[in-house]
């Protein structure tokens, strides 16, 4: 059996603009507008569909695993937009990065308070 994440949908209060903060901080492009959703793709195939909701939103977390470069690209992007960073999800550690299993990770929020991760090394992928 072969199962794999294709899409999720994003909530957002305006999916253009959160489709584009997505993209601009994780170094992607956002896709054409395809029926009510903005997507933007990942490179592992997975689709981040944005759609626009005027109810509350319940924050979600996205986790994207990023080579060494890629994070140095993505954290130099986060800190020069000036957003508040932390080590660990729950935001008690901020200003910090984690180095979970020899790896580096961060967390930040989306501008609907959607708590994005990035980090280099899968969590349980480091010595025991």
């Amino acid at each position: 059996m072969s199962v794999e994440l294709n899409h999720t949908i994003v909530a957002a209060h305006d999916k253009q603009a959160s489709a584009q903060f997505f993209a601009q901080m994780l170094g992607l492009e956002v896709d054409p507008q395809y029926g009510p959703f903005i997507p933007v793709q990942v490179p592992n195939g997975v689709t981040l569909d944005f759609m626009e909701t005027s109810d509350a939103i319940t924050p979600q977390h996205y986790a994207f695993l990023v080579s060494e470069g890629d994070f140095d690209a993505i954290f130099s992007r986060i800190r020069s937009a000036g957003l508040p960073y932390w080590a660990d999800p729950h935001h008690h550690q901020p200003g910090e990065i984690n180095h979970r299993d020899g790896g580096r990770g961060a967390y930040f929020d989306d501008p609907n308070g959607h708590n994005l991760e990035i980090l280099t090394r899968s969590y349980g992928s480091g010595p025991h």
